[in-house]
């Protein structure tokens, strides 16, 4: 069966969050993780959740957020294994600025779906232009795969989750949203386990 596979990206294909990476640009750690972990628990809805840290880091400047990006971003060598053995399978798809994530998601080399920057006439971050429905995206894929398989781990995965075929939670770096977690099919804590799950799906 043809099968398209879509991970979330900042927990599951990294080893951390990227918003608090990008905020350590500009010293603003504390504020960013305290409104990421809210979103992921889902305490605060996405949407209003990502205009705010987007509104605090209007300013951060880019080549800093890609430096920081490119120091500190680890991935789960297993997934990125599995993502390499079926590049036209698989994709990102994530809430992250395109602007900001650019570097990382070309390292990884698939297609992804992410939410895209507003610019002002100089060229710079003004806000956010859309918002990606993680939903969509999958919706997007269904003229082309019979099946697919969603991988993620926050409150923003709720929409992937509901269109996908399968669902998987993933708690590589921290515990999956509750709430996703009853969506689920499968439930799994390691990069090499999700990786053999996969295979066998």
């Amino acid at each position: 069966m043809n099968t398209a596979y879509c991970f979330d990206l900042d927990g599951t294909l990294t080893r951390q969050e990227l918003l608090p990476l990008i905020a350590s640009s500009v010293g603003l750690e504390d504020e960013i993780s305290a409104l990421t972990q809210a979103t992921i628990e889902g305490l605060l809805p996405f949407d209003k959740s990502f205009k705010l840290r987007v509104r605090l880091l209007r300013d951060a400047r880019l080549d800093w957020i890609h430096e920081a990006l490119e120091r500190h971003v680890e991935f789960d060598e297993s997934i990125l294994a599995f993502i390499a053995a079926h590049p036209d399978q698989s994709f990102v798809v994530t809430g992250n600025l395109d602007l900001w994530v650019r570097p990382v998601l070309d390292k990884l080399g698939i297609r992804s779906f992410t939410s895209v920057a507003r610019l002002d006439e100089q060229g710079q971050l003004d806000g956010v232009e859309r918002i990606l429905h993680k939903g969509d995206a999958v919706s997007s894929l269904r003229s082309r795969f019979e099946r697919i398989v969603a991988v993620g781990e926050g409150m923003n995965d709720v929409a992937m989750f509901e269109a996908a075929d399968w669902r998987i939670a993933f708690g590589g770096v921290h515990a999956p949203n509750k709430e996703l977690v009853k969506l689920s099919d499968f439930v799994t804590y390691d990069g090499k386990a999700l990786c053999r799950l996969l295979s066998t799906l």
